[in-house]
């Protein structure tokens, strides 16, 4: 595994303290995230996290600005797993005049809305911390754990929509807007990618992803 840092994080302390935890870092301007982190677990599976690294000062700032939105819509664009870290140890919603149901709103849109999940650290050397943990776990191999959940028997409906679900990036909603389209799973499964973009939020990206998912080879991990 190895950790990509950007250079405008030099100054954070984080830097100093994953060296002082023997990780793999290299500083390099990214496009996008503060932080990725990349490299094989020991299945041989490419692993790939794209961390927003954020003070609460300025992630209040983005909120007002606007600009968290973008960075996280981005975020999860580009990277199978993104990863917001708002560090900071002080109240976050007395940091600013600032409504804090604003504040709370717009965390659980960043959790809900966007499923980017959020972790919050209470200064650099926990930031670092936390980066170290991920670094490892991603290191460890996993036992295979079936994918699906035991609960009650689902409808028919139900298993239509579990299974569209699934697909990435495919939501609750974009999978009924799916079904509805199509009429049934096979009518989406055979549908082009021109024909998934012209479903309401399904882009050309996500439109390609969902394609690979459902027409590439399947190769065992070894």
């Amino acid at each position: 595994m190895k950790v990509y840092i950007d250079y405008r994080e030099k100054k954070s302390g984080v830097l100093n303290e994953l060296i002082k935890h023997g990780i793999n870092v290299e500083i390099k301007s990214l496009p996008i995230a503060d932080y990725i982190i990349t490299g094989n677990n020991q299945e041989g599976k490419f692993q790939e996290i794209g961390i927003e690294r954020k003070t609460q000062t300025d992630f209040i700032n983005s909120i007002i600005d606007k600009r968290i939105i973008n960075q996280l819509i981005v975020l999860k664009e580009n990277f199978e797993f993104p990863l917001l870290i708002i560090e900071g140890s002080d109240n976050l919603y007395e940091l600013r005049d600032f409504h804090p149901n604003a504040i709370r709103g717009m965390l659980t849109s960043i959790a809900l809305d966007y499923q980017v999940p959020i972790i919050h650290t209470k200064n650099y050397r926990d930031t670092a911390a936390h980066i170290n943990v991920i670094v490892k776990r991603l290191e460890k191999s996993k036992r295979a754990l079936s994918l699906l959940s035991k609960r009650k028997p689902l409808t028919l409906k139900e298993q239509q929509e579990y299974i569209i679900e699934s697909l990435p990036g495919i939501g609750p909603t974009l999978a009924k807007l799916l079904l509805n389209k199509f009429g049934n799973v096979k009518a989406i499964v055979n549908a082009s990618e021109d024909e998934l973009q012209e479903v309401d939020k399904i882009g050309k990206k996500k439109a390609s992803e969902i394609k690979k998912v459902l027409t590439n080879i399947y190769e065992e991990s070894r």
